[in-house]
C-alpha cells in the first residue's frame, strides 16, 4: 500500500487575549490572568510551540494527517487555559430523585460535599474537590450544585467525582434515575 502523504509543515495559531500573560519554555506553557496561574506540559507531543507577535503558534514538520490533529488539540488546550484564567469554568449539577430527597451539605469551605439519603441509604458520601475547585449550593435553584474553577480539567473531574459517587447499583437504571447529573457547563459570563 502507498504510504500516507506527509505534510511538509503545518501550523496553527491562536491570539493571546488582553490582560493575559503567557510564557512558553520547552513546551511547558504557563498562563496567568486575573484568576491565577495555570501550567500545562506538552512535552509528550512532537510539535514546536512559540509565541510570535501577540499570538501562540504550534508548528509540526513531516506529519501524517492523523498526527496533524495534535496541533488543533494543543491550541484548544491553550485556549482553555486562557478562558480559565480570564473567566473561570462553571459546572452546574442537579440532584435528581424520585422518592428519597438527596441531601447535599457543603463543608470545608466549599472544598468538600457530603451527600446523604441517596435512595434512602444511611451511608454518607463524602466527595473532595480537586485543588483549586469550589463547590456551592445554587442560590436561585433548588437541588442544584455549582462547581467553579479556573482549570477545566480539575473542574470537570470534580463534577465527575460527584456524579460517580451516586450511582444506582443492582437495579434497572432506566427506572431508577436518581443521582447527581451535570445539567450545564461553560465559562462564567460576567
Amino acid at each position: 500500500p502507498r504510504a500516507a502523504m506527509k505534510t511538509l509543515v503545518q501550523q496553527e495559531s491562536i491570539k493571546i487575549p488582553k490582560g493575559v500573560k503567557i510564557s512558553i519554555k520547552s513546551k511547558q506553557v504557563e498562563v496567568s490572568g486575573k484568576h491565577g496561574t495555570l501550567k500545562r506540559d506538552f512535552k509528550h507531543l512532537p510539535i514546536e510551540l512559540y509565541r510570535c507577535s501577540g499570538e501562540v503558534r504550534a508548528k509540526m514538520y513531516f506529519a501524517k494527517s492523523k498526527q496533524l490533529s495534535m496541533l488543533r488539540t494543543v491550541c484548544s488546550h491553550i485556549n482553555n487555559l486562557f478562558e480559565g484564567v480570564e473567566k473561570k469554568f462553571q459546572y452546574k449539577m442537579r440532584l435528581v430523585y424520585a422518592h428519597f430527597p438527596i441531601n447535599a451539605t457543603i463543608t470545608n469551605g466549599g472544598a468538600t460535599v457530603e451527600l446523604r439519603n441517596f435512595l434512602g441509604e444511611k451511608r454518607v458520601r463524602v466527595v473532595n474537590m480537586l485543588p483549586g475547585v469550589k463547590v456551592e449550593k445554587s442560590s436561585s435553584t433548588k437541588d442544584e450544585l455549582v462547581i467553579t474553577g479556573a482549570d477545566i480539567d480539575t473542574t470537570s473531574r470534580s463534577a465527575a467525582l460527584i456524579r460517580q459517587s451516586c450511582l444506582v447499583k443492582h437495579k434497572d437504571i432506566r427506572k431508577f434515575l436518581d443521582g447527581v447529573y451535570v445539567s450545564e457547563h461553560g465559562v462564567i459570563e460576567d
